[in-house]
């Protein structure tokens, strides 16, 4: 099963980044769609931008999450933005653990292969950004220099951070790119 998303050269993607990060949220998925060792989390801090002269995003994942050991194990990530009808799927996602149940099978979302990478992609999804990792760094609290960011962290769950090289972007109107 495909989606309808049409590439769009990666020079001209645009958003309102802010909106799509905290308010609509991404779907990040690691690990291989052909073996079915894959996962997936909704996730609401990250970017895009330019880094070492390459179009990069960057995620960051906390070490106890169960999309940590896939990130940390494959080469390529996927983040998918949908429609507002899936915010309750997207929900689900960010709050359920795939280690406990098939939490993208209850979401009702399909995954599909990507053509850029070995992550899955989502039928339903309006945008689909491919990547390829090229660098992680965990977080160090003791370079914290703003006191609001050590309360993001009860118990000390870290993030670790990790930029990848975007490879393909794909869309169709309801993204509004």
């Amino acid at each position: 099963m495909k989606n309808s998303n049409k590439e769009i050269r990666i020079a001209d993607f645009s958003s309102k980044v802010f909106d799509l990060w905290d308010n609509q949220w991404l779907l990040l998925s690691c690990g291989n769609f052909r073996s079915g060792r894959f996962n997936s989390m909704t996730v609401a801090w990250g970017g895009f931008g330019i880094m070492w002269n390459m179009p990069i995003a960057m995620v960051v994942v906390r070490l106890s999450r169960f999309t940590f050991q896939f990130i940390n194990d494959y080469d390529t990530f996927t983040l998918c933005g949908f429609p507002g009808t899936y915010r309750k799927a997207l929900s689900l996602l960010g709050t359920k653990s795939g280690r406990d149940s098939d939490k993208i099978a209850e979401s009702g979302l399909t995954p599909i292969a990507s053509k850029a990478v070995a992550a899955p992609t989502f039928q339903e999804a309006s945008l689909s950004v491919a990547c390829r990792k090229i660098y992680y760094s965990d977080f160090d609290p003791s370079h914290f220099l703003d006191d609001r960011i050590e309360k993001q962290y009860d118990g000390r769950d870290y993030h670790r951070m990790v930029y990848g090289e975007i490879l393909q972007i794909t869309a169709n109107s309801a993204a509004g790119i």
